[in-house]
């Protein structure tokens, strides 16, 4: 039986490839919108080994969203301290 789950997302990538994600949290900062994803299977993986993609939301003159790969590691990172901080009770990042 296929769970219906309204937190997973379809993306499609630059080959045209569908990969599920999970989607985890929202984040506004400094004027930028990012979302915190999780790729997902549909299979119980081991919380160690979950590493979670962020990706920042981009707007076109059509009001349309698509989501880019942060080239800037300091803002990668300091997008990743603001989920963790956000999420500290929920995920141990230890």
């Amino acid at each position: 039986m296929t769970e219906e789950r309204d937190d997973i997302i379809v993306m499609i990538d630059e080959d045209g490839n569908e990969e599920e994600f999970e989607f985890l949290d929202s984040i506004e900062m400094d004027g930028s919108e990012y979302v915190v994803l999780l790729p997902y299977s549909g299979e119980e993986i081991e919380e160690d080994e979950e590493e979670v993609v962020i990706l920042k939301v981009m707007h076109d003159e059509n009001g349309e969203d698509s989501y880019v790969n942060i080239e800037d590691e300091e803002e990668l990172n300091t997008v990743f301290e603001e989920f963790k901080y956000r999420m500290e009770e929920e995920y141990d990042f230890n």
